[in-house]
Protein backbone atom coordinates (compact mmCIF):
# COMPACT_ATOMS: atom_id res chain seq x y z
CA UNK A 1 0.00 0.00 0.00
CA UNK A 2 1.54 3.32 -0.89
CA UNK A 3 1.87 6.10 1.39
CA UNK A 4 -0.92 9.13 0.35
CA UNK A 5 0.79 12.13 1.89
CA UNK A 6 2.77 14.16 -0.63
CA UNK A 7 5.44 15.38 2.55
CA UNK A 8 8.38 16.14 0.87
CA UNK A 9 11.41 13.60 1.73
CA UNK A 10 14.65 15.64 1.86
CA UNK A 11 16.80 12.95 1.33
CA UNK A 12 14.85 12.05 -2.10
CA UNK A 13 14.49 15.68 -2.95
CA UNK A 14 16.46 18.50 -2.62
CA UNK A 15 19.88 19.73 -2.86
CA UNK A 16 22.10 16.51 -2.61
CA UNK A 17 24.86 18.24 -0.31
CA UNK A 18 22.70 20.18 2.08
CA UNK A 19 20.64 17.17 2.57
CA UNK A 20 24.06 14.77 3.51
CA UNK A 21 25.58 17.72 5.39
CA UNK A 22 22.17 17.91 7.50
CA UNK A 23 22.19 14.39 8.40
CA UNK A 24 25.91 13.61 8.98
CA UNK A 25 26.51 16.32 11.42
CA UNK A 26 24.05 15.31 14.27
CA UNK A 27 25.87 11.57 13.79
CA UNK A 28 29.13 13.26 13.94
CA UNK A 29 28.24 15.33 16.89
CA UNK A 30 26.28 12.08 18.59
CA UNK A 31 29.92 10.19 18.06
CA UNK A 32 31.99 12.92 19.44
CA UNK A 33 29.58 13.05 22.82
CA UNK A 34 29.57 9.47 23.16
CA UNK A 35 34.04 9.87 23.37
CA UNK A 36 33.59 12.56 25.84
CA UNK A 37 30.51 10.37 27.51
CA UNK A 38 33.50 7.32 27.45
CA UNK A 39 36.45 9.54 28.38
CA UNK A 40 33.88 10.97 32.07
CA UNK A 41 32.93 7.51 32.97
CA UNK A 42 36.96 6.80 32.68
CA UNK A 43 37.54 9.77 34.56
CA UNK A 44 34.69 8.96 37.40
CA UNK A 45 35.98 5.37 37.68
CA UNK A 46 39.60 6.00 37.76
CA UNK A 47 39.50 8.32 40.22
CA UNK A 48 37.18 7.16 42.90
CA UNK A 49 38.20 3.01 42.58
CA UNK A 50 42.07 3.09 41.04
CA UNK A 51 44.21 1.88 38.25
CA UNK A 52 42.59 -1.87 38.87
CA UNK A 53 38.93 -0.77 38.46
CA UNK A 54 39.86 1.40 35.57
CA UNK A 55 41.07 -1.86 33.48
CA UNK A 56 38.33 -3.57 34.55
CA UNK A 57 36.01 -1.19 32.51
CA UNK A 58 38.58 -0.53 29.52
CA UNK A 59 41.31 -1.79 27.54
CA UNK A 60 40.76 -5.51 26.93
CA UNK A 61 36.89 -5.87 28.79
CA UNK A 62 35.77 -2.90 26.30
CA UNK A 63 37.47 -4.79 23.41
CA UNK A 64 35.65 -8.05 24.64
CA UNK A 65 32.38 -6.02 24.99
CA UNK A 66 32.80 -4.22 21.59
CA UNK A 67 33.11 -8.19 19.85
CA UNK A 68 29.37 -8.74 20.68
CA UNK A 69 27.81 -5.49 20.59
CA UNK A 70 30.09 -5.03 17.19
CA UNK A 71 28.26 -7.76 15.89
CA UNK A 72 24.38 -6.77 16.98
CA UNK A 73 24.94 -3.28 15.93
CA UNK A 74 26.05 -4.90 12.44
CA UNK A 75 22.74 -6.93 12.55
CA UNK A 76 21.01 -4.08 13.28
CA UNK A 77 22.33 -2.20 9.86
CA UNK A 78 20.26 -4.86 7.62
CA UNK A 79 17.00 -3.35 9.16
CA UNK A 80 18.15 0.11 8.70
CA UNK A 81 18.64 -0.27 5.25
CA UNK A 82 15.03 -2.21 4.85
CA UNK A 83 12.97 0.65 6.59
CA UNK A 84 15.22 3.21 4.37
CA UNK A 85 14.14 1.52 1.35
CA UNK A 86 10.55 1.02 1.95
CA UNK A 87 10.36 4.80 3.16
CA UNK A 88 11.73 5.94 0.01
CA UNK A 89 9.36 3.82 -2.16
CA UNK A 90 6.56 5.46 0.55
CA UNK A 91 5.17 1.74 1.16
CA UNK A 92 3.50 2.56 4.67
CA UNK A 93 2.32 -1.00 5.01
CA UNK A 94 6.04 -2.38 4.53
CA UNK A 95 7.07 0.68 6.67
CA UNK A 96 5.09 -0.30 9.51
CA UNK A 97 5.90 -4.00 9.38
CA UNK A 98 9.86 -3.76 9.14
CA UNK A 99 9.70 -1.31 12.44
CA UNK A 100 8.09 -4.05 14.40
CA UNK A 101 10.18 -7.02 13.04
CA UNK A 102 13.08 -5.06 13.46
CA UNK A 103 12.05 -4.19 17.55
CA UNK A 104 10.90 -7.66 17.56
CA UNK A 105 14.15 -8.73 16.19
CA UNK A 106 16.30 -6.81 18.75
CA UNK A 107 14.12 -7.98 21.56
CA UNK A 108 15.03 -11.97 20.74
CA UNK A 109 18.71 -10.58 20.29
CA UNK A 110 18.99 -8.69 23.33
CA UNK A 111 18.05 -11.64 24.91
CA UNK A 112 20.72 -14.11 23.00
CA UNK A 113 23.54 -11.13 23.96
CA UNK A 114 22.36 -11.18 27.85
CA UNK A 115 22.47 -15.20 28.22
CA UNK A 116 26.44 -15.09 26.00
CA UNK A 117 27.56 -12.30 27.70
CA UNK A 118 26.74 -13.30 31.04
CA UNK A 119 27.91 -16.70 30.15
CA UNK A 120 31.34 -16.41 28.44
CA UNK A 121 32.29 -13.48 30.31
CA UNK A 122 35.24 -15.43 32.38
CA UNK A 123 36.24 -17.46 29.61
CA UNK A 124 36.48 -14.20 27.32
CA UNK A 125 38.70 -12.68 29.53
CA UNK A 126 41.22 -15.06 30.31
CA UNK A 127 41.89 -15.50 26.74
CA UNK A 128 42.73 -11.84 26.09
CA UNK A 129 45.14 -12.56 29.08
CA UNK A 130 43.02 -9.99 31.64
CA UNK A 131 45.55 -9.55 34.74
CA UNK A 132 44.75 -11.70 37.71
CA UNK A 133 44.03 -8.47 39.66
CA UNK A 134 41.55 -7.04 37.47
CA UNK A 135 40.14 -10.38 36.13
CA UNK A 136 37.29 -10.38 39.08
CA UNK A 137 36.52 -6.42 38.92
CA UNK A 138 36.27 -7.07 35.01
CA UNK A 139 33.63 -9.93 35.23
CA UNK A 140 31.79 -8.42 37.89
CA UNK A 141 31.64 -5.14 35.48
CA UNK A 142 30.59 -7.09 32.20
CA UNK A 143 28.47 -9.71 33.65
CA UNK A 144 26.05 -6.55 35.04
CA UNK A 145 26.50 -5.02 31.64
CA UNK A 146 25.42 -7.73 29.67
CA UNK A 147 22.05 -8.33 31.80
CA UNK A 148 21.26 -5.65 30.14
CA UNK A 149 21.50 -6.27 26.61
CA UNK A 150 17.75 -5.74 25.99
CA UNK A 151 18.01 -1.85 26.42
CA UNK A 152 21.31 -1.64 24.47
CA UNK A 153 20.36 -3.30 21.79
CA UNK A 154 17.19 -1.56 21.60
CA UNK A 155 18.74 1.55 21.38
CA UNK A 156 21.26 0.58 18.65
CA UNK A 157 18.45 -0.53 16.77
CA UNK A 158 16.17 2.51 17.49
CA UNK A 159 18.78 5.02 16.65
CA UNK A 160 18.85 2.96 13.18
CA UNK A 161 15.35 3.16 12.41
CA UNK A 162 15.32 7.06 13.12
CA UNK A 163 18.21 7.01 10.81
CA UNK A 164 16.17 5.05 8.29
CA UNK A 165 14.14 7.60 7.74
CA UNK A 166 16.07 10.48 7.68
CA UNK A 167 16.01 11.61 11.09
CA UNK A 168 19.44 11.86 12.48
CA UNK A 169 18.97 14.52 14.95
CA UNK A 170 16.23 12.59 17.53
CA UNK A 171 18.98 9.59 18.06
CA UNK A 172 21.21 12.23 19.04
CA UNK A 173 18.85 13.61 21.59
CA UNK A 174 18.28 10.54 23.11
CA UNK A 175 22.28 9.95 23.53
CA UNK A 176 22.65 13.16 25.16
CA UNK A 177 20.10 12.45 27.44
CA UNK A 178 21.44 8.99 27.94
CA UNK A 179 25.22 10.28 28.35
CA UNK A 180 24.15 12.61 30.75
CA UNK A 181 22.33 10.35 32.73
CA UNK A 182 25.30 7.24 32.92
CA UNK A 183 27.39 10.21 34.17
CA UNK A 184 25.11 11.46 36.92
CA UNK A 185 24.60 8.18 37.87
CA UNK A 186 28.45 7.11 37.69
CA UNK A 187 29.23 9.86 40.26
CA UNK A 188 25.83 8.52 42.43
CA UNK A 189 26.48 5.24 42.51
CA UNK A 190 30.69 5.13 42.66
CA UNK A 191 31.37 8.02 44.47
CA UNK A 192 28.43 8.87 46.36
CA UNK A 193 27.51 5.82 47.60
CA UNK A 194 30.94 3.94 47.61
CA UNK A 195 30.02 0.84 44.72
CA UNK A 196 32.67 -0.87 43.21
CA UNK A 197 32.39 -1.27 39.26
CA UNK A 198 29.11 -2.50 39.85
CA UNK A 199 27.90 1.15 40.36
CA UNK A 200 29.30 1.77 37.00
CA UNK A 201 27.87 -1.08 35.20
CA UNK A 202 24.56 -0.26 36.94
CA UNK A 203 24.51 3.22 35.57
CA UNK A 204 25.27 1.92 32.23
CA UNK A 205 22.24 -0.24 31.72
CA UNK A 206 19.93 2.17 33.67
CA UNK A 207 21.04 4.77 31.28
CA UNK A 208 20.62 2.40 28.25
CA UNK A 209 17.05 1.74 29.84
CA UNK A 210 15.84 5.03 30.16
CA UNK A 211 16.91 5.81 26.38
CA UNK A 212 14.77 2.54 25.26
CA UNK A 213 11.96 4.09 26.92
CA UNK A 214 12.63 7.24 25.32
CA UNK A 215 12.85 5.49 21.90
CA UNK A 216 9.62 3.53 22.41
CA UNK A 217 7.63 6.52 23.70
CA UNK A 218 9.03 8.85 20.67
CA UNK A 219 7.46 6.11 18.26
CA UNK A 220 4.44 5.10 19.90
CA UNK A 221 3.37 8.90 19.63
CA UNK A 222 3.88 9.17 15.66
CA UNK A 223 0.84 9.90 13.42
CA UNK A 224 2.31 8.40 10.21
CA UNK A 225 3.35 4.68 9.50
CA UNK A 226 6.34 5.13 11.65
CA UNK A 227 4.10 4.85 14.65
CA UNK A 228 4.64 1.84 16.63
CA UNK A 229 1.94 -0.58 18.25
CA UNK A 230 3.16 -2.77 20.98
CA UNK A 231 0.70 -5.97 19.77
CA UNK A 232 1.91 -5.44 16.46
CA UNK A 233 5.19 -6.44 17.17
CA UNK A 234 6.08 -9.89 15.81
CA UNK A 235 8.45 -11.28 13.20
CA UNK A 236 7.42 -10.81 9.54
CA UNK A 237 9.59 -13.90 8.08
CA UNK A 238 10.17 -12.01 4.69
CA UNK A 239 11.33 -9.08 6.30
CA UNK A 240 13.95 -10.88 8.90
CA UNK A 241 15.14 -12.67 5.50
CA UNK A 242 16.06 -9.09 3.93
CA UNK A 243 17.36 -7.88 7.39
CA UNK A 244 19.60 -10.85 8.21
CA UNK A 245 20.62 -11.04 4.52
CA UNK A 246 22.50 -7.48 4.69
CA UNK A 247 22.98 -7.38 8.15
CA UNK A 248 24.37 -10.80 9.05
CA UNK A 249 27.37 -10.05 7.21
CA UNK A 250 27.93 -6.94 8.28
CA UNK A 251 28.33 -8.39 12.23
CA UNK A 252 30.87 -10.89 11.32
CA UNK A 253 32.61 -7.94 9.37
CA UNK A 254 32.91 -5.99 12.88
CA UNK A 255 34.02 -9.18 15.00
CA UNK A 256 36.67 -9.88 12.20
CA UNK A 257 37.75 -6.20 12.39
CA UNK A 258 37.92 -6.03 15.71
CA UNK A 259 39.84 -9.34 15.63
CA UNK A 260 42.44 -7.74 13.13
CA UNK A 261 43.19 -5.12 15.53
CA UNK A 262 43.32 -7.68 18.80
CA UNK A 263 46.50 -9.71 16.40
CA UNK A 264 47.84 -5.95 15.45
CA UNK A 265 47.96 -4.95 18.72
CA UNK A 266 49.58 -8.45 19.88
CA UNK A 267 52.77 -7.35 17.57
CA UNK A 268 52.43 -3.99 18.37
CA UNK A 269 52.84 -5.05 22.45
CA UNK A 270 56.05 -7.04 21.17
CA UNK A 271 57.69 -3.69 20.82
CA UNK A 272 57.87 -3.26 24.19
CA UNK A 273 56.07 -1.06 27.41
CA UNK A 274 56.99 2.45 25.49
CA UNK A 275 55.52 1.42 21.75
CA UNK A 276 52.51 -0.14 23.37
CA UNK A 277 51.69 3.32 25.20
CA UNK A 278 52.95 5.06 21.74
CA UNK A 279 50.04 2.95 20.39
CA UNK A 280 47.32 3.60 23.01
CA UNK A 281 47.88 7.56 23.22
CA UNK A 282 48.04 7.74 19.29
CA UNK A 283 44.65 5.95 18.75
CA UNK A 284 42.94 8.02 21.07
CA UNK A 285 43.61 10.93 18.62
CA UNK A 286 43.53 8.56 15.84
CA UNK A 287 39.99 8.66 16.98
CA UNK A 288 39.25 11.69 15.14
CA UNK A 289 39.51 10.53 11.77
CA UNK A 290 37.04 7.56 11.84
CA UNK A 291 34.29 9.49 13.66
CA UNK A 292 34.11 11.52 10.66
CA UNK A 293 34.32 9.21 8.05
CA UNK A 294 31.63 6.93 9.97
CA UNK A 295 29.51 9.64 10.09
CA UNK A 296 29.53 9.72 6.45
CA UNK A 297 29.22 6.17 5.60
CA UNK A 298 26.03 6.59 7.87
CA UNK A 299 24.91 9.45 6.03
CA UNK A 300 25.71 7.74 2.53
CA UNK A 301 23.83 4.33 3.76
CA UNK A 302 20.47 6.01 4.62
CA UNK A 303 20.96 8.56 1.27
CA UNK A 304 21.08 5.53 -0.88
CA UNK A 305 18.96 3.24 0.77
CA UNK A 306 15.80 5.84 0.34
CA UNK A 307 16.82 6.80 -3.16
CA UNK A 308 17.24 3.07 -4.33
CA UNK A 309 13.51 2.56 -2.70
CA UNK A 310 12.26 5.89 -4.74
CA UNK A 311 13.72 4.62 -7.67
CA UNK A 312 15.69 7.51 -7.98
CA UNK A 313 18.78 5.48 -8.71
CA UNK A 314 20.66 8.52 -10.79
CA UNK A 315 20.19 10.74 -7.66
CA UNK A 316 22.04 7.89 -5.78
CA UNK A 317 24.81 8.37 -7.73
CA UNK A 318 25.10 11.47 -7.32
CA UNK A 319 25.11 11.15 -3.96
CA UNK A 320 28.10 8.62 -4.17
CA UNK A 321 29.82 11.21 -6.05
CA UNK A 322 29.04 14.28 -3.68
CA UNK A 323 30.01 12.20 -0.26
CA UNK A 324 33.13 11.19 -1.54
CA UNK A 325 34.52 14.77 -2.68
CA UNK A 326 33.32 15.77 0.78
CA UNK A 327 34.74 13.18 2.80
CA UNK A 328 38.42 13.68 0.20
CA UNK A 329 37.86 17.52 1.38
CA UNK A 330 37.45 16.47 4.80
CA UNK A 331 39.90 13.92 5.12
CA UNK A 332 43.11 16.26 3.66
CA UNK A 333 41.89 18.86 6.09
CA UNK A 334 42.11 16.56 9.14
CA UNK A 335 45.47 15.01 7.42
CA UNK A 336 46.87 19.02 7.06
CA UNK A 337 45.49 19.45 10.98
CA UNK A 338 47.59 15.75 12.11
CA UNK A 339 50.86 16.92 10.74
CA UNK A 340 50.32 20.57 12.37
CA UNK A 341 49.01 20.24 15.88
CA UNK A 342 48.90 16.12 16.09
CA UNK A 343 52.24 16.39 18.22
CA UNK A 344 50.09 18.63 20.83
CA UNK A 345 47.36 16.56 20.76
CA UNK A 346 49.09 13.62 21.67
CA UNK A 347 50.55 15.36 24.81
CA UNK A 348 46.90 15.40 26.04
CA UNK A 349 47.11 11.75 26.71
CA UNK A 350 51.28 11.07 26.43
CA UNK A 351 53.73 12.80 29.32
CA UNK A 352 57.01 10.68 28.42
CA UNK A 353 59.07 12.06 25.20
CA UNK A 354 60.51 8.90 24.34
CA UNK A 355 56.79 7.64 24.22
CA UNK A 356 55.58 10.86 22.29
CA UNK A 357 57.99 10.68 19.79
CA UNK A 358 56.96 7.23 19.19
CA UNK A 359 54.00 7.66 19.10
CA UNK A 360 54.41 11.25 16.47
CA UNK A 361 56.19 9.00 14.42
CA UNK A 362 53.08 6.59 14.35
CA UNK A 363 50.74 9.70 13.21
CA UNK A 364 53.29 10.78 10.65
CA UNK A 365 53.81 7.07 8.95
CA UNK A 366 49.85 6.00 9.00
CA UNK A 367 48.03 10.23 8.78
CA UNK A 368 49.15 10.33 4.86
CA UNK A 369 47.03 6.86 3.87
CA UNK A 370 43.56 8.27 5.16
CA UNK A 371 42.71 9.17 2.19
CA UNK A 372 43.46 5.69 0.56
CA UNK A 373 40.67 4.35 3.51
CA UNK A 374 37.34 6.74 2.71
CA UNK A 375 36.08 4.58 -0.21
CA UNK A 376 36.17 1.42 1.72
CA UNK A 377 33.59 3.14 4.62
CA UNK A 378 31.85 5.16 1.56
CA UNK A 379 31.47 1.96 -0.68
CA UNK A 380 30.63 -0.44 2.20
CA UNK A 381 27.67 1.74 2.93
CA UNK A 382 26.69 2.35 -0.49
CA UNK A 383 26.58 -0.82 -1.78
CA UNK A 384 24.58 -2.02 1.69
CA UNK A 385 22.39 0.79 1.23
CA UNK A 386 21.38 -0.86 -2.17
CA UNK A 387 20.73 -3.92 -0.45
CA UNK A 388 24.10 -6.28 -1.50
CA UNK A 389 25.92 -6.99 1.68
CA UNK A 390 27.90 -10.26 1.14
CA UNK A 391 30.41 -9.57 -1.46
CA UNK A 392 31.41 -6.07 0.14
CA UNK A 393 31.80 -7.96 3.30
CA UNK A 394 34.27 -11.08 1.67
CA UNK A 395 36.30 -8.03 -0.07
CA UNK A 396 36.09 -6.19 3.73
CA UNK A 397 37.21 -9.51 5.75
CA UNK A 398 39.88 -10.47 2.94
CA UNK A 399 41.72 -7.19 2.71
CA UNK A 400 40.87 -5.42 6.29
CA UNK A 401 41.40 -8.86 7.96
CA UNK A 402 42.89 -11.73 6.07
CA UNK A 403 45.78 -9.33 4.22
CA UNK A 404 46.87 -8.03 7.23
CA UNK A 405 46.97 -10.72 9.56
CA UNK A 406 49.52 -12.52 6.39
CA UNK A 407 51.28 -9.20 6.44
CA UNK A 408 52.41 -8.92 10.16
CA UNK A 409 53.38 -12.91 10.07
CA UNK A 410 55.51 -12.27 6.55
CA UNK A 411 57.04 -8.79 7.70
CA UNK A 412 58.58 -10.52 10.41
CA UNK A 413 60.95 -12.63 8.25
CA UNK A 414 62.25 -9.48 6.29
CA UNK A 415 61.29 -6.29 7.93
CA UNK A 416 61.26 -6.92 11.91
CA UNK A 417 59.77 -3.24 12.72
CA UNK A 418 56.80 -1.06 13.12
CA UNK A 419 57.93 1.03 9.89
CA UNK A 420 58.79 0.69 6.52
CA UNK A 421 57.49 -2.64 5.30
CA UNK A 422 57.07 -4.05 8.91
CA UNK A 423 54.22 -4.57 10.89
CA UNK A 424 52.11 -0.51 10.50
CA UNK A 425 52.46 -1.41 6.60
CA UNK A 426 49.77 -3.43 7.22
CA UNK A 427 47.24 -0.38 7.12
CA UNK A 428 48.14 1.34 4.06
CA UNK A 429 48.01 -1.97 2.35
CA UNK A 430 44.91 -3.35 3.68
CA UNK A 431 43.31 -0.36 2.60
CA UNK A 432 44.81 0.34 -0.68
CA UNK A 433 43.67 -3.22 -2.16
CA UNK A 434 40.58 -3.40 -0.21
CA UNK A 435 39.49 0.21 -1.52
CA UNK A 436 40.47 -0.99 -5.48
CA UNK A 437 38.68 -3.96 -4.87
CA UNK A 438 35.35 -2.03 -3.74
CA UNK A 439 35.85 0.41 -6.45
CA UNK A 440 35.67 -2.37 -9.05
CA UNK A 441 33.13 -4.24 -7.74
CA UNK A 442 30.87 -1.02 -7.51
CA UNK A 443 31.56 -0.01 -11.03
CA UNK A 444 30.99 -3.35 -12.46
CA UNK A 445 28.69 -4.82 -10.02
CA UNK A 446 25.80 -3.66 -11.14
CA UNK A 447 24.81 -3.03 -7.53
CA UNK A 448 21.85 -0.64 -8.70
CA UNK A 449 19.82 -3.36 -10.14
CA UNK A 450 16.59 -3.14 -9.30
CA UNK A 451 15.57 -6.73 -10.69
CA UNK A 452 13.55 -9.15 -8.21
CA UNK A 453 14.16 -6.47 -5.40
CA UNK A 454 11.21 -4.18 -7.01
CA UNK A 455 8.15 -6.46 -6.12
CA UNK A 456 9.34 -6.44 -2.71
CA UNK A 457 9.74 -2.43 -2.17
CA UNK A 458 5.94 -2.21 -4.05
Amino acid sequence: MRARNSTVNGITEGVIWKQLLAFFFPILFGTFFQQLYNTADAIIVGQFLGKEALAAVGGGTATAINLLIGFFTGLASGATVVISQHYGAKNDERISASIHTAIALSLFCGVIISILGYAFTRPLLEAIGTPDDVLPLAVTYMQIYFMGGIPIVIYNMGAGIFRAMGDSRTPFYFLIISCLTNIILDILFVGGFGMNVEGAAIATVISQLLSTILIFWNLMRRKDSARLCLRKIRFDKVLVAQMLRIGLPAGVQSMMYTFSNLIIQSAINGYGTDTAAAWAGWQKLDTVFWMFINAFSIAITTFVGQNYGAGRIDRARKGVRTVTIMSAVSTLALEAGYFLVGRYGLMLFITDSAVLDIATDMMHYIVPFYITYIEIELLTGVIRGAGKSLIPTLISIFGICVLRIIWIWASGFFADSLFGLGVLFSYPLSWITTSLLLVIYYCRGNIYDMGKNQKRLR
